[in-house]
């Protein structure tokens, strides 16, 4: 598990190709503090199991899938990469809960200044695009942001110079592709709601019996359905 925090920016060494697959090497230093074989490395947010190593980088071998589903197909040598080690257990919690496993990619729609921040817009498709809130956490290429804002079809994250000069976000341009992880709480809720109709009806239910019958909506009305909340009356109101 790794918590968004990147702890260093290497460089793609160098790329073996397989017919499906690829061995990466990535110069670093000091994710190699404490390194050992089979130790995981989140590099752009993706979790890399180490291979082989020397004093100056790291080797991983990158499957089918994980080049089909991430940004990695698309380094090259000399290509900067986010890199966090695997969390320790007494560590402390910077970020949010990652797992290195990317859902998918997005695309960088703009850049904009503001002034010390800038705002990177990030295109992505529905089903990555549901799991994302307001003020809620998304990994982009390994790093743990806070959503600013979402919209249909992309959202934005205002970034600090701190973020962007300790990741590769600097690099970033307009058009360029990054591997996003959504929150794993809301992927988890949605599988077991749908897996069970009958836990969300229930769910609903015993929430209805701990609350306020009454629920003041965003324009200061406050409604009331007789008998209580009913999971109708909150999808009819937009919970």
């Amino acid at each position: 598990m790794f918590t968004g925090i990147v702890e260093e920016v290497g460089k793609v060494a160098s790329i073996r190709k397989g017919a499906h697959s690829c061995v990466l090497t990535v110069a670093a230093s000091k994710v190699l503090e404490d390194v050992h074989l089979g130790d995981s490395i989140a590099t752009n947010g993706v979790c890399l199991t180490v291979t082989d190593f020397t004093r100056s980088g790291f080797s991983a071998d990158v499957m089918h899938e994980t080049l089909n589903r991430s940004s990695l197909g698309a380094l090259r040598p000399g290509s900067p990469v986010n890199l966090e080690r695997a969390m320790l257990a007494g560590g402390r919690f910077g970020g949010h809960i990652v797992s290195g496993h990317i859902d998918g990619v997005g695309t960088v729609k703009s850049i904009d200044e503001d002034d010390n921040a800038v705002w990177y817009r990030i295109g992505c498709d529905a089903s990555i695009l549901r799991f994302i809130v307001e003020k809620g956490s998304i990994a982009i290429d390994g790093i743990s942001l806070t959503v600013a804002k979402v919209d249909s079809e992309s959202f934005s994250v205002s970034i600090i110079p701190h973020t962007r000069a300790q990741t590769n976000l600097v690099t970033k341009h307009v058009g360029d592709v990054v591997n996003l992880e959504n929150d794993c709480v809301g992927k988890y809720v949605e599988r077991l709601l749908a897996c069970s109709p009958e836990l969300a009806d229930e769910t609903v239910r015993q929430s209805a019996s701990v609350v306020s019958p009454y629920v003041e909506k965003a324009n200061g009305t406050v409604s009331q359905k007789q008998g209580g909340i009913t999971k109708e009356f909150l999808l009819s109101n937009g919970f």
